[in-house]
């Protein structure tokens, strides 16, 4: 027998039952249940939950009755079964009323939606508190039946689930009156908010409304004000308290003027006089959804006449756009970490930014027409779609996803009438969310695996709702879908984010009129760009960067065909052209660099050696040094190009751009020194020296920047047999030919050569020979060249003199038995006298990206210092390289690995930021930007977002400053 049960429960837990021993002992209860509706119970969403509440009607109803209705309506037994799977809490509440089970027969349960007046009447057959509750349950259980088993869409479920909830207060207020003995002394009207007012109401969430009211003729206005002051709360009290038959839901009257701190009730006049004076921006967007609900009707029609107007206008408020992204902003700030991956409504791709965007659309379009008015977030998204304001595509998108994140909400509060916007992280919970929506197979991760795909789809239409429209509305064409005046245009680019919006207006016309296919093929990519450029910090700067580019290339057979066919290259340049003027500037003098966007193989650096030679060869097709010289600046562009692209769109690590911009100077400089070499050649005759060119700082540690000089020492050795003098004149010459070539005007930025590093600086000659730099080093070398040399690389030129200039310096910069400490005092000396005199005057040392505290010059004289007393014994020490040479030294335990994790966070991160600021401006910085707007533009880059700038500021003072603990410990002992 007892193996019999066990088989029972196992079989049971196979159908779908979570506890199969508990659900055999429940059945036990019922006595002798058919196996089809064990199946039927199997197969709803909770099958454990459903035959624990069908156990407990049966033994409020008895048994025998509750099967013979079950067994007399198959339609009933199925809503019934549904429900009870979906909704413990609706299953609890027959189980206090099981009678009311006969309401989910065929002939009891309408199929379709009633209408408001008829749940109005419904309700108000309630005359106390708990006839009030045990109707707004009975009227509940009928939408989730009718909901649950695909009679209603969730369209017009939400739209009843309002109309039950302001049927509702209509039924409180009347109880209320009945109880008030001053009710006769005011006129009192409720009006509904939020999802209420927008017939999109949620299973359980709180009820926003407004109260207004007004004295009757020949009341005193305190005692009517009073009395309307005790029947708001009474509906207040009425609908949240607790009873018997549990409660209802919370009324919220924050949206109300000055909010908890303002009066609960107001007059009209007093509401009006608020609005015009003191509303802020979302306030405005609040009456969006305002409706009549309850009370005195004419009373709420005059509130909607009085006010409705305002709405309409509050997009020309001055800080109209700043009002809009500080309160979204506010919303994702606020809500709680733990719970931001998972929050359904307020998170990043959820509920709020479909509304959101949907209620800014209405707000910045709805003056000019009046169809975008409609209260409800799908008739609105409906409405703008239609209007032309959001693709189809798009919007059919965010539709669907809108109604999948609706439904799931609905689902999470169903099960126990609770107020939540969470996704749960329990599986079974989520199992029986998941069979309630349909998914069968795998329904936990089903569920989590769609609701992230829809999350996403509403992350990136979220902002691209916002700049569809402008396709029609500001193309200068005499047609019938010419849908704005230009000043309307403009309204709607400055609610868009563009500063000059008659500019680009001017830009737009520019680019569309005609009807050639050029104008045509941009007419269907402007709507795009628009949204691209205004999500990056420029959009302005970005229109126009694409009107000139597409001026120089709108003719060539791929250029249009290219941004058009390939989204991604389009939003690529939109992001970039609006992003940084380093590589606009690029692409605007030589336009074909836009082949290089939608490819992610083209995006990736060329290797080191695929790049000399690529410049070598450019420059050996040309006989003329002029010519070889601007081949070899072109390589260097279009290198230029490809990394800044690939970095703005964040595709590179700061190392990876450190050492491509390294390899693009290196080519550079030795396709420079063919060139100049050849130059001089070509007036003297044979070179009669062998030279190389010594790579030196950054450059020689392949940690190049944007803004980096090329640092460098030139070095040759007279062949054997020349005259010493004529050898170095002839160095001299190919070295001042090689600097002025590079320096000179052209598409390419300038590239300083920097030879300062050399012996004696300035003062001493600008090549020297082998000889001399032995000599040299033998006599005089100082401590601080020593220290210089720990980045020297001698890569360029002639390969045996670069190998023995090698072997020259590795004993100065790696010296045996490591610095001696008059040396380490002397580069301690001079790196305090750099830290007290070196830094700009007025300049911040906590802000200065290279001098300041924790900043560049701290980290690699650090670095260096412990080169210069270790890397004798440690081999892997020897390097040219700044991180190489600190992981070598955690290794070997000179450093702590949490010690070096913050001296590699303040360079990798100042690194960036300095790089971040020429991109974005075109030009270098020594200290980290002051203006909002070009903070801003640098924190975009960074990767922290455009409003997150202040955050950025904030990692960098608390990363720089404990990098400066770390020198102060480490460099000063």
């Amino acid at each position: 027998m007892a193996t019999d049960a066990r088989e029972l429960a196992v079989a049971l837990a196979r159908k779908g039952f979570r506890d199969g021993d508990g659900a055999l002992n429940l059945l036990s209860a019922l006595g002798e249940v058919p196996g089809e509706l064990v199946d039927q119970i199997a197969s709803v969403a909770s099958p454990d939950t459903a035959l624990s509440s069908l156990v407990g009607i049966a033994e409020r109803m008895g048994t025998a009755e509750l099967f013979a209705l079950i067994e007399a309506d198959a339609e009933l037994c199925q809503r019934l079964l549904v429900v009870l799977g979906t909704s413990e809490a609706l299953g609890d509440f027959l189980v206090r009323h099981p009678e009311h089970v006969r309401d989910l027969a065929a002939d009891e349960l309408s199929t379709v939606p009633i209408t408001l007046e008829q749940r109005r009447r419904q309700m108000e057959e309630a005359t106390t508190a708990d006839e009030l509750r045990v109707g707004y349950y009975r009227k509940l259980l009928h939408i989730a039946a009718r909901d649950l088993t695909a009679l209603t869409t969730f369209e017009q479920s939400s739209a009843e689930l309002s109309d039950l909830a302001i049927s509702t207060l209509g039924a409180a207020l009347a109880i209320a009156r009945a109880n008030e003995p001053g009710a006769d002394q005011c006129r009192l009207t409720i009006m509904a908010m939020g999802k209420t007012g927008g017939h999109e109401l949620n299973y359980l969430s709180d009820v926003d409304v407004i109260f207004v009211h007004e004295p009757v003729e020949g009341a005193d206005d305190h005692e009517a004000a009073t009395a309307a002051t005790r029947l708001a709360s009474a509906v207040m009290k009425l609908c949240r308290e607790h009873t018997g038959e549990g409660t209802i839901w919370e009324v919220d009257a924050d949206l109300r003027p000055e909010g908890k701190n303002g009066s609960l009730v107001r007059t009209l006049g007093s509401h009006v006089a608020y609005y015009e004076k003191w509303a802020s921006t979302w306030e405005f967007q609040a009456l969006l959804k305002a409706r009549f609900a309850a009370g005195d009707e004419a009373l709420g029609q005059a509130y909607l006449d009085a006010l409705s107007p305002m709405i309409w206008f509050a997009s020309t408020r001055p800080n109209f756009v700043p009002d809009v992204r500080a309160m979204r902003r506010r919303v994702i700030e606020h809500i709680p970490s733990a719970h931001r991956d998972r929050q359904l409504k307020l998170g990043a791709g959820g509920l709020r930014d479909v509304e959101f965007a949907v209620q800014l659309l209405q707000l910045v379009h709805g003056r000019a027409d009046e169809s975008l008015r409609s209260p409800t977030t799908l008739s609105a998204l409906t409405a703008l779609i239609d209007g032309g304001y959001v693709g189809r595509r798009d919007g059919a998108a965010m539709e669907e996803a809108y109604v999948f994140l609706r439904t799931l909400e609905h689902r999470i509060q169903l099960y126990k009438l609770r107020r939540s916007h969470i996704v749960p992280d329990d599986m079974e919970d989520l199992r029986r969310i998941g069979r309630s929506m349909g998914f069968r197979s795998n329904p936990a991760d089903s569920l989590v695996k769609e609701w992230q795909a829809h999350r996403r789809i509403v992350r990136r239409l979220h902002e691209k709702l916002f700049y569809q429209p402008l396709l029609e509305a500001v193309a200068s064409l005499p047609t019938d879908g010419l849908r704005l005046t230009p000043l309307a245009a403009e309204q709607r680019l400055t609610a868009l984010g563009f500063v000059d919006p008659k500019g680009a207006l001017t830009h737009i016309q520019a680019l569309t009129s005609g009807l050639s296919r050029r104008a045509s093929i941009q007419k269907s990519l402007l709507p795009a760009m628009l949204a691209w450029f205004a999500a990056s910090p420029d959009p302005d700067a970005g229109l126009l960067a694409f009107r000139k580019i597409s001026e120089g290339l709108g003719e060539t057979h791929w250029y249009l065909r290219k941004l058009r066919d390939e989204g991604e290259g389009a939003e690529q340049l939109a992001h970039v052209l609006s992003s940084s003027r380093y590589v606009t500037d690029l692409i605007l003098r030589a336009p074909d660099s836009v082949a290089l966007l939608g490819d992610d193989a083209e995006l990736r650096p060329l290797e080191r050696e695929r790049l000399r030679t690529e410049v070598q060869l450019a420059a050996d097709r040309h006989s003329s040094s002029a010519d070889a010289i601007r081949a070899v600046r072109r390589v260097r562009r279009r290198e230029l190009s490809r990394v800044g692209i690939a970095d703005v769109l964040g595709r590179l690590d700061i190392t990876e751009v450190g050492e491509a911009l390294t390899d693009i100077s290196t080519a550079t400089l030795a396709g420079a020194l063919t060139a100049s070499t050849a130059a001089v050649e070509a007036d003297r005759g044979p070179l009669p020296t062998r030279m190389s060119i010594i790579l030196m700082g950054r450059l020689g540690g392949g940690e190049a920047g944007y803004g980096s000089d090329a640092d460098v020492m030139f070095v040759h050795d007279p062949v054997e047999g020349a005259d010493e003098t004529e050898a170095a004149s002839a160095a001299m010459a190919v070295a001042q030919g090689l600097r002025k070539m590079l320096a000179a005007p052209g598409d390419d930025p300038a590239l300083e050569v920097d030879a300062e590093l050399r012996p004696e600086g300035k003062n001493g000659p600008l090549v020297r020979s082998f000889a001399s730099y032995r000599a040299y080093y033998e006599k005089w070398s100082a401590v601080w060249e020593a220290q210089a040399l720990l980045r020297a690389s001698a890569t360029i030129g002639d390969a045996d003199l670069s190998a023995r200039f090698t072997d020259l310096i590795d004993p100065l910069r790696w010296p045996e038995g490591g610095a001696t400490a008059a040396e380490v005092r002397e580069i301690r000396r001079i790196k305090a006298r750099v830290d007290s005199e070196r830094l700009p005057r007025g300049a911040n040392a906590k802000t200065h990206l290279k001098l300041g505290r924790g900043g560049l010059a701290d980290v690699e004289w650090t670095v260096q210092l412990l080169q210069m007393q270790h890397a004798h014994e440690v081999p892997a020490m020897r390097t040219t390289r700044t991180l190489d040479a600190l992981h070598a030294a955690v290794e070997a335990d000179l450093v702590s690995t949490d010690d070096a994790e913050t001296l590699e966070a303040a360079w990798r991160l100042v690194s960036r930021i300095r790089n971040a600021v020429v991109l974005m401006r075109g030009k270098s910085a020594e200290s980290m930007v002051e203006h909002a707007g070009e903070r801003a533009g640098v924190a975009h880059l960074l990767g922290y977002g455009m409003e997150h700038s202040e955050r950025m500021m904030d990692d960098y003072l608390r990363t720089t400053r404990h990098a400066r603990q770390v020198v102060e410990r480490i460099f000063y002992e």
